[in-house]
């Protein structure tokens, strides 16, 4: 019988030491590539994310460069690369919008620290255990989530204080409709860009493209087009957040706790959305991990991932910034320009970091259309809708459980999917084991 190893060093075994062994010049300009590149196209993401969760552009770039870097410093995987993603974006909105951003800190640093206890306790392995239908009703159902938000931006109302609930934020749409027909142009522009971009290169990502090219025309247009033509009413980032000037000192922000309520209560409330995010960045880094592997040819390390990603989620807040986890889109590009190495993504915390302290100004001018046309195309990448099609052109258990996922994401909020998820993925798996396993 093959001995089990629960030393220290088998559950926490970074790749970086291991790949110096063998590392040599030349994989060391394949990865510098990789880390550039990969760089360029998590800046817009960063931004997009960071404005979407209810912060703003210096957070979602800071995420990026800090967990980008300790992801890749201390992970389980060659080629994860990791920061904010659009999984975290409705679960950060609501904890915003009821407990403020001291809520969002002791979420994001719990949800660190149960990260880190999972991987502790071996459960890395457990997490690739949860059924397929239960991701996908998850994944859509943040998709569609994500798809709603940006209807403020992109059609250019300007309303405030838009509802965090599906329903009610689409009646409250309904309530205010008008269109901002700069705006919409513009976000008509940046989406078909980002969608026929691909199309005719692969080499320049269509979100990067797209923030180029709008930025460049709204520039050129705010400079010279005729006052009456009313172009000061399309918003850029500069217009509605502080510009970002560089990495901000550690700190924490001031508690503002109800009256009678003590600190512990307040972590009590919170232990749910610190759960949800734990729950989200394990199974995002380790399924992003999975397909990596299956691509490069490699075995990750799913226990020292999970601290990893708990290490990030611990050390982020300190410095103002929101959850993170494995990103897959991130990481299949860092993969395909060559990445084979966690340098690969600490080059590209590097890159994010130059553009953070000397390209601020002109993150500032991108338009906030462009930004929500560039998250309307990553809701879609999310959305899994030819697996969701595929399965209703077969109807069975799996449709349902999807659909009870996706339907409680949606209508009800993501804690309670999780939670029901995670309930449907233990029930699904003894009765698969039941009807496989005969006396």
């Amino acid at each position: 019988m093959k001995r089990i190893d629960y030393s220290f060093r088998e559950v926490f075994a970074p790749k970086l030491f291991q790949t110096f062994q063998s590392y040599n010049a030349k994989r060391f300009s394949q990865d510098a590539l990789a880390g550039i590149i990969v760089g360029i196209v998590a800046i817009p993401l960063a931004i997009a994310f960071g404005i979407s969760s209810g912060v703003g552009p210096t957070e979602g770039l800071v995420t990026a460069i800090i967990a980008g870097l300790i992801i890749s410093f201390f992970g389980g995987s060659k080629v994860q690369i990791g920061g904010p993603t659009g999984a975290f974006i409705v679960i950060i909105y609501g904890i915003i919008q009821q407990y403020g951003l001291a809520g969002l800190t002791i979420a994001t640093i719990m949800a660190g620290l149960i990260l880190i206890l999972m991987g502790l306790a071996h459960l890395g392995s457990v997490i690739k255990f949860v059924p397929y239908p239960v991701i996908v009703g998850f994944t859509a159902g943040i998709a569609l989530t994500i798809f709603s938000t940006q209807m403020n931006d992109f059609f250019g109302l300007g309303l405030t204080d838009v509802p965090a609930n599906f329903v009610d934020k689409w009646i409250f749409y309904a309530q205010h409709f008008h269109i901002n027909w700069w705006a919409c142009g513009i976000g008509l522009f940046s989406l078909l860009i980002c969608i026929f971009m691909p199309k005719i290169t692969k080499r320049i990502p269509g979100s990067l493209a797209a923030i180029l090219f709008a930025t460049l025309a709204v520039a050129a247009l705010k400079a010279w087009a005729p006052a009456e033509w009313g172009v000061a009413s399309l918003q850029t980032i500069s217009d509605l957040y502080a510009l970002p000037q560089g990495i901000p000192a550690p700190h924490l922000p001031e508690m503002n706790l109800a009256d009678g309520e003590s600190f512990f209560t307040l972590v009590q409330k919170l232990f749910p959305s610190a759960f949800t995010i734990a729950m989200l960045g394990a199974i995002e880094s380790l399924l992003s991990a999975m397909v990596a592997d299956g691509v490069i040819g490699d075995k990750h390390n799913s226990n020292t991932e999970l601290i990893a990603q708990g290490v990030a989620n611990v050390v982020v807040p300190f410095f103002g910034g929101i959850p993170a986890t494995g990103a897959i889109a991130r990481t299949m590009t860092n993969i395909n320009n060559g990445g084979r190495t966690p340098v690969a993504g600490i080059i590209h915390a590097i890159v994010l970091l130059v553009v953070l302290l000397f390209l601020g100004k002109y993150v500032g001018m991108i338009p906030m259309s462009c930004l929500a046309a560039v998250l309307i195309m990553v809701s879609y990448s999310m959305s899994g809708w030819k697996t969701i099609k595929g399965l209703i052109k077969h109807p069975n258990r799996d449709l349902w459980v999807l659909l009870i996922t996706f339907f409680l994401t949606v209508i009800f909020d993501l804690t309670v999917a999780i939670e029901v998820g995670i309930l449907l993925a233990l029930v699904l798996f003894l009765m698969r084991t039941s009807e496989e396993t005969q006396i």
